[in-house]
């Protein structure tokens, strides 16, 4: 697990509310760096846990990079912005499957009693939230932020769910939508095209 301390940032409490901010991250880009900035900037959090998964278990395997690779080149990229409160973490990597993200959740709160973990998911997640394992613990004991996709109705999603569950916790993220995938990245990249630009 790597830790990355920003300058001026208390990163190092006894007690923190953690923003869980999970993907395959293949690779790290600029829409991911935007919504990182976002937390970072007076949302409530103390810490920004970034945590690499093995494989998505809703998407196809992408690409031949391992999720040790992929870590590896998350923390490289995380200590390219000291701006960031930001920890790479890697406790899905060794946790045994199914890495259903509850797993995860309560894994990091055995590990972390006395903080505060809250999960942040894009609003394609928060869509098909009714797929996930467990999904109403993950709303009731942990809560999500929301931040926007393209082509979403984030806040009639969100109203479809509080429906369901008035004690649910969904917080919408005012972040700015940046129309960049990984999966993007990876085919242009793969076509001889300069990525740079876009990645973090």
């Amino acid at each position: 697990m790597s830790f990355l301390r920003s300058e001026g940032l208390s990163c190092s409490q006894d007690k923190m509310k953690i923003a869980v901010y999970s993907g395959s991250f293949n690779p790290l880009h600029i829409g991911h760096l935007a919504i990182m900035e976002h937390l970072s900037a007076g949302k409530g959090f103390d810490m920004i846990y970034l945590v690499v998964s093995p494989q998505n278990p809703f998407k196809a395997a992408e690409g031949n990079l391992t999720g040790r690779d992929r870590y590896e080149a998350a923390v490289e990229a995380v200590a390219r912005h000291p701006e960031l409160c930001v920890k790479v973490d890697d406790i899905e990597l060794e946790m045994t499957p199914p890495h259903y993200t509850i797993r995860t959740l309560d894994a990091l709160k055995a590990r972390e009693p006395d903080n505060e973990f809250t999960l942040v998911i894009g609003a394609d997640n928060l869509e098909c939230m009714r797929r996930w394992k467990d999904y109403a613990r993950i709303l009731k004991e942990y809560g999500v932020v929301v931040y926007p996709r393209k082509g979403t109705d984030l806040a009639a999603i969100r109203e479809d769910l509080m429906q369901e569950c008035p004690t649910y916790s969904i917080s919408l993220l005012d972040s700015p939508l940046v129309d960049v995938s990984s999966t993007q990245i990876r085919t242009a990249h793969a076509l001889g095209q300069d990525v740079s630009d876009l990645l973090m």
